[in-house]
């Protein structure tokens, strides 16, 4: 999927935790080096928001309209597997 473009506007709020330093979360610390600036650069008023704390397992949470949410567990995925993940929470819902 190509990050480089508008979310679904149904999208409230994108959540992204990782360890700072676990090697399982090194997919994910290499998604969001690639991929964090585009994001937001398209979705300026999107909240995208980066958690980094030591221990915490690798996972993205996406809150869309009415407070439903979603999430996907990230650990020791590579970068084209968390960027995969991501875009399923991304999608717009059929």
């Amino acid at each position: 999927m190509s990050f480089a473009r508008a979310l679904y506007p149904a999208i409230r709020e994108i959540r992204i935790f990782c360890c700072q330093t676990n090697s399982a979360s090194g997919g994910t610390r290499e998604f969001l080096k690639s991929t964090h600036a585009i994001m937001k650069q398209h979705n300026p008023h999107l909240p995208i928001m980066v958690r980094q704390a030591g221990g915490t397992p690798a996972r993205a949470f996406v809150r869309y309209e009415k407070g439903d949410e979603k999430h996907v567990e990230l650990d020791n995925l590579n970068q084209a597997d968390v960027s995969s993940k991501i875009a399923q929470l991304l999608k717009k819902p059929s």
